[in-house]
């Protein structure tokens, strides 16, 4: 069984076993909790309630997102080929699901024995509880499952020579995507429907709003960030963001000085996502294989896509045939 195959296992068996953790405690406790139950706190005073099956549903739903991104980051095809990749999925794994479940003790516990849901004692503590806890899950999960050390990898490897005959036009497409955004994405896209829905029938009255709204905008986030292309042609680069590729960011090949492929990681550049430092930014989507542009301002871009070196030396025979031209 290989090592993508067993995680799937494992995240399959941790997903029901959190799964029924979180339907057997509510229900083993029924006869003892107000219906609804508070759910939201303004300080220490309770403000926000959902029933008892809505709330149950609603910590379900955490969980089946939460399971669907790692699930997804499996699925992607180099999710476990270096050490820290690997010890980031173990750790959300059991992080999230140990997340989810210390939220729920927590409403449990401060709903316990009231007779109405306004009376429920404060959660503050609880919640520094299950933080703490959810990052020594992650921080040991990753540690102990995150195998052997990466292999070395040759050093000083050049890029591919591309030679441009007299007249020759050339393009090249780079495309990626993140199987965990393309996951949330979907998530967020079934839980913006399941939301609506319920808010359209009345049976979330107030929280159904606010939480479509976020729904739907994680679901267009993800629409956005979670597949980039690149386009390279003598008129620049166009990067397009989304599965339709669009919008799309041009660069004029006459700003761009350079360009050269290197491996970087999430963690190199302030994580997933499309990055911004002073002088350099980054356009995130997987660790691994990256292309870099140098602009003539002396600034940078790094975009995480598969063949970065061929879309480099492409890039660079553009820019010597311009200048020379």
């Amino acid at each position: 069984m290989t090592s993508r195959n067993r995680a799937l296992l494992a995240a399959g068996t941790w997903g029901l076993t959190v799964a029924a953790v979180l339907v057997a405690i509510p229900f083993l406790l029924r006869d003892r909790l107000p219906d609804p139950l508070a759910t939201h706190w303004s300080g220490t005073t309770p403000d926000g309630s959902m029933s008892f099956t809505q709330n149950l549903l609603f910590s379900l739903a955490m969980e089946v997102m939460t399971l669907a991104v790692v699930v997804g980051i499996a699925l992607h095809g180099k999710a476990f080929e270096l050490r820290l990749s690997r010890a980031y999925w173990w750790g959300a794994l059991f992080g999230g699901g140990v997340f989810v479940v210390g939220m729920e003790l927590s409403i449990v516990s401060a709903n316990l024995d009231v007779p109405v849901w306004t009376q429920a004692r404060t959660v503050g503590w609880d919640v520094a509880v299950v933080l703490a806890a959810t990052a020594a899950a992650g921080v040991i999960a990753g540690l102990l499952l995150r195998g052997a050390p990466d292999q070395a990898t040759p050093e000083g490897e050049a890029p591919p020579r591309l030679r441009l005959r007299p007249g020759q036009r050339s393009v090249w497409v780079g495309r990626v995507s993140n199987a965990g955004l393309i996951a949330v994405t979907m998530g967020a896209a079934l839980l913006t429907a399941v939301f609506g829905v319920l808010t359209l029938m009345g049976l979330m009255p107030g929280a159904g709003g606010p939480l479509f709204g976020v729904a739907a905008l994680v679901l267009a986030c993800g629409l956005l960030t979670s597949t980039v292309t690149v386009r390279i042609t003598e008129d620049g680069v166009a990067i397009g963001f989304g599965p339709l590729g669009w919008p799309v960011r041009r660069i004029r090949l006459s700003k761009i000085e350079r360009a050269w492929s290197e491996q970087r990681f999430p963690n190199q550049v302030g994580g997933w996502g499309i990055r911004g430092l002073p002088g350099a930014a980054a356009i995130m989507l997987r660790g691994g294989d990256c292309l870099v542009l140098r602009y003539r301002s002396g600034g940078q871009l790094l975009i995480s896509i598969d063949d970065a070196a061929r879309g480099a030396a492409l890039l660079n025979a553009l820019i010597e045939e311009r200048v020379s031209a």
